[in-house]
């Protein structure tokens, strides 16, 4: 298994649609020329960006945390260029990209240091082969302050790793309950 090279992640996205949209190089201004976190294609690596809608965690209901059976009314949606976390809180979003992970590759996804700085951190699982859909991204913020996570700029970083023989039994095969997912998705049981 090894890892893929931008010549690699440029291709499999603009010949096969494996990240739309696509941007084949590194972003790091906006079109007026202001600094933005960088998204897009680095040397081993895409780094994905942040959608404007997100989903904050909130206690108002005092609910109980469950994965088998989740509240939604744990949530506050807010749709915005900026979404502040509470301290010691989280918040869910998705990614502006959409994926379609090929049968022989496995995604990693890593929080991007400009944020894990700030002690918010990104958790995402692995997108697993011939997985599809928009990715649910988890922020925490493990400070005592609020902190800001910005929509449209970079967030974290995929990496894909391809493997030496396909697997027998992909994450669409067994019928995977995040398949095709699009918006924030709550989790499933």
């Amino acid at each position: 298994m090894s890892i893929k090279s931008d010549k690699w992640i440029r291709r499999m996205a603009t010949e096969h649609g494996m990240i739309e949209p696509f941007e084949a190089g590194q972003v790091r201004s906006d079109s007026d020329g202001g600094k933005v976190i960088s998204y897009g294609t680095s040397s081993y690596g895409y780094d994905v960006r942040c959608a404007d809608e997100f989903r904050v965690f909130t206690n108002i209901n005092s609910a109980t945390v469950d994965p088998k059976a989740f509240d939604d009314d744990s949530f506050v949606n807010i749709s915005s260029d900026v979404c502040v976390i509470p301290p010691n809180s989280f918040a869910l979003a998705r990614t502006v990209e959409y994926f379609r992970i090929p049968r022989n590759v496995l995604t990693i996804c890593l929080g991007k240091s400009t944020y894990a700085r700030c002690g918010i951190i990104v958790n995402v699982t692995p997108l697993e082969p011939e997985w599809e859909g928009h990715v649910t991204l988890e922020f925490s913020n493990t400070t005592t302050l609020p902190a800001k996570i910005y929509a449209n700029e970079g967030v974290a970083q995929m990496l894909f790793f391809e493997s030496d023989e396909v697997c027998e039994t992909s994450y669409k095969d067994r019928g995977g309950k995040y398949q095709g997912q699009t918006g924030v998705t709550l989790p499933r049981a």
